[in-house]
């Protein structure tokens, strides 16, 4: 009897011990961008709300690793940057190169140009010239080829740099146009040597070229601005037969092609022509993808089913920005109202009304990013970097907004919320980070995690709704309470 009671003890002892013992804290540093007015604030205090629930990290469940996070180099943007006094010139490439801003890892820049040109130009200017003799990047000089080099001289980690072109020159093409039309299949070559040719072109300057997407928006953008068209199996034997045999023989194997780049929801017949088989996929390296079908829904289906055709391909946003809007001027609090529109708003038809509803700008970038990073996409790279406060310079007049805004005339800068939303993102999650698994109790809360390279984990919770949240923060047994502000983004560091 004595043997049962002395067990009995051992076994109430133990469960008073499981009771008492205190679970071990996890020492996080958190920074939050909220409607109230934090700016990529570093929080160390938190008011406990009651609407706790629990986010748990799982470091084991292992998913795509990231490619990074951007913007792209356009004339516009380069031009207005120029036009800015040498401190705010520089204020604004620290703010997104440098150690001590979002970081920017991954950009794209565009050949010949496009809508964010002052004007049309292309670097084969000369009719005719198949061996491209007179093929001249001249035009860059001024404004987009310095832009670049400042970024890489304030950047400490480097970035990778993809370009696009909008369109051939138009006597390669079978309308002769700037804006629409086919490329003629007498100038496939051509046209794949002048990719080898503007990647020595820059070389020469200084900047190494990353890779391609072979076209952008080869679907048209309703014969607005410089375009050129592209079945999905006419891209893909321009790459298979053309551009991937040219750039592989002129030493050149190792740059990165990117197909499709225009909207998610025609992403399926895209890959399936791209990665039909051995041959088709031999020199595709991934595939772009833009937002501009919805600001709102991310459609995880069609990312999921361009993973699972090419689960060891890039999957990468190549841009996205608020369109069909002019910026508004230094008021922080429209950009988290959701009064803003998109093309989709006015034109897009019936049947596509409900992807394009009135929704603030910070929510497009927030739940865009989070939604693709946890639908296997490894990098997401914004539109332009800057803009003026008009939404230009266009000159088609396409307006849109940047996350930096800029009046140049009177030299002033204003950073908006998209500029710290994107931060969010770019400037704790690096290149080379696995994402992670995450369990939530909160479907109200967006929440996606990466493993940097380093170790750390970071996690990005969104909070849309109108009332501060309390969560408990789970990572390998350790946990923490934290609260999120309402209409805030938070970077969990741990």
């Amino acid at each position: 009897m004595k043997l049962f009671q002395n067990i009995a003890i051992f076994f109430l002892a133990v469960i008073i011990m499981g009771c008492t013992e205190k679970q071990e804290e996890l020492i996080v540093e958190v920074y939050e961008t909220s409607a109230s007015g934090n700016q990529l604030t570093k929080i160390d205090k938190f008011s406990a709300v009651d609407s706790l629930s629990t986010i748990t990290i799982l470091p084991n469940q292992k998913f795509q690793t990231i490619s990074g996070f951007g913007g792209a180099f356009t004339e516009s943007s380069a031009y207005l940057l120029n036009k800015l006094s040498k401190e705010n010139r520089a204020k604004i490439i620290e703010a997104y190169f440098g150690e001590s801003g979002a970081a920017y890892s991954l950009t794209r820049t565009h050949m010949n140009s496009c809508d964010f040109s002052l004007g049309q130009y292309s670097y084969a200017p000369v009719e005719g010239d198949k061996e491209l003799e007179h093929f001249t990047i001249q035009e860059d000089k001024d404004d987009l080829i310095p832009f670049i080099k400042d970024a890489m001289a304030a950047s400490k980690d480097g970035f990778n740099i993809f370009a696009s072109p909008w369109t051939a020159s138009p006597w390669m093409k079978d309308n002769k146009e700037w804006v629409g039309g086919k490329l003629l299949p007498e100038y496939y070559d051509t046209w794949a040597l002048f990719f080898s040719k503007y990647v020595d072109a820059y070389k020469a300057e200084g900047i190494d070229i990353w890779g391609f997407t072979v076209e952008n928006e080869p679907l048209g953008n309703g014969n607005n601005w410089e375009s050129m068209h592209y079945s999905p199996d006419e891209m893909t034997n321009f790459v298979q037969n053309y551009l991937g045999p040219k750039l592989e023989a002129d030493g050149k194997g190792d740059l990165k092609i990117l197909g499709y780049d225009q909207n998610r929801e025609h992403l399926k017949e895209w890959v399936d022509s791209q990665f039909k088989n051995e041959e088709t996929s031999k020199y595709f390296d991934g595939t772009a993808i833009h937002w501009y079908a919805s600001t709102f829904e991310v459609f995880p289906e069609e990312l999921q089913y361009a993973h699972k055709k090419a689960p060891n391909k890039f999957l990468i946003q190549s841009e996205a920005c608020v369109d069909a809007e002019t910026p508004v001027w230094k008021d922080d609090a429209w950009y988290w109202k959701k009064e803003a529109t998109d093309w989709g708003w006015t034109w897009a038809p019936e049947k596509d009304k409900h992807l394009h509803p009135k929704y603030a700008p910070v929510n497009r970038y927030a739940r865009d990013i989070i939604g693709c990073l946890n639908n296997w996409v490894d990098g997401w790279v914004d539109w332009n970097m800057v803009l003026d406060k008009e939404g230009g310079p266009n000159w088609f007049k396409n307006w849109c907004i940047a996350p930096v805004i800029v009046d140049p005339d009177a030299d002033e800068v204003y950073f908006t919320p998209l500029y710290y939303t994107m931060s969010h993102f770019s400037k704790y999650i690096r290149p080379g980070a696995e994402v992670i698994g995450v369990e939530k109790t909160d479907d109200a809360l967006m929440v996606t995690a990466a493993k940097n390279l380093d170790g750390s984990i970071v996690v990005v919770v969104f909070n849309e709704g109108e009332e501060a949240k309390t969560f408990k923060l789970n990572i390998n047994d350790k946990e923490v309470d934290i609260t999120i502000s309402a209409q805030a983004i938070q970077t969990i560091k741990y």
